[in-house]
């Protein structure tokens, strides 16, 4: 069984609904990486988490939608950047914490603002100018 995994102050993924699968990592490293199944895969299963509520799993599939796999909505992180297996499952705890923290988080909302009255008048003044100066080549263009 796996320790809880603190997303931030609010949530806490308990060790029961993280899943963790060792393989054998790719790339070169020799015999060690060819007898050692040092990569490690962390699956937690947004759909059915108890400690998630309704709002930020529709945040979580909204935000990483594309990385969920499955009718589960499972998503997976995989690290096998390192040698040890032990530090593989370190790096892909904090990789799943910060996509899972980063997806729950708050969106700031867009304040509609106005234009001011200067940049108004130089947006007119500018499509004025253009407009006249495609009116004298106009003009001009007669005269051949």
């Amino acid at each position: 069984m796996l320790d809880p995994l603190v997303v931030n102050g609010r949530v806490t993924i308990p060790g029961d609904e993280l899943e963790a699968k060792t393989s054998r990592a790719s790339g070169p490293g020799g015999q060690h990486v060819n007898k050692l199944e040092t990569a490690v895969e962390l699956r937690f299963t947004v759909g059915g988490s108890r400690v998630l509520t309704n709002n930020d799993k529709e945040r979580v599939e909204g935000a990483l939608g594309a990385r969920l796999i499955g009718t589960d909505r499972i998503l997976a992180v995989r690290s096998q950047a390192h040698r040890s297996q032990r530090r593989n499952l370190e790096a892909a705890r904090e990789r799943l914490a910060a996509l899972i923290r980063d997806a729950i988080a708050p969106r700031k909302s867009r304040r509609a603002t106005k234009p001011t009255r200067g940049s108004q008048r130089r947006r007119l003044d500018s499509k004025k100018k253009r407009g006249d100066i495609k009116r004298q080549r106009r003009r001009n263009h007669g005269d051949d």
